[in-house]
């Protein structure tokens, strides 16, 4: 007879397993976490600094792209930013947009680097939305 059986009338499934991993509330269920407020707090604060960083960038279609939201995908280290052309400004190819966001993207994240207070600096991901008129 063992030391384990000894000390118990019946084995379960738990019985010799390792308490730091019962233990471990990451997985007591695989559902990913819903962003929190500091999720949504970095999330104004990169809105707000694009606004401003797109609105001094000297190509004529980033400058003409307004922010319209930024969240999470699928956390906080890479953010969805969706962005729109101006109604005062010609009609311009989404692609041509997305294209001209990604020839600037390392100066747009290193201003937004500038103006957050975090370590890592997320990935920006863009996408062209309709404007709203």
């Amino acid at each position: 007879m063992s030391l384990s059986e000894s000390l118990t009338s019946e084995l379960d499934p738990d019985d010799g397993g390792d308490p730091r991993r019962f233990h471990d509330r990451r997985t007591w269920d695989d559902q990913p976490r819903p962003n929190g407020r500091k999720a949504l707090q970095l999330c104004g604060q990169v809105k707000d600094a694009l606004h401003g960083i797109l609105a001094e960038c000297r190509d004529d279609v980033v400058r003409d792209v307004i922010v319209v939201s930024v969240v999470p995908a699928p956390n906080s280290a890479r953010l969805l930013v969706a962005v729109a052309v101006s109604n005062t400004a010609d009609a311009t190819d989404p692609n041509t947009i997305l294209e001209r966001l990604h020839r600037h993207l390392g100066p747009i994240r290193a201003e937004v680097a500038a103006s957050i207070n975090r370590r890592k600096v997320p990935e920006l991901a863009f996408v062209v939305v309709a404007s709203e008129e």
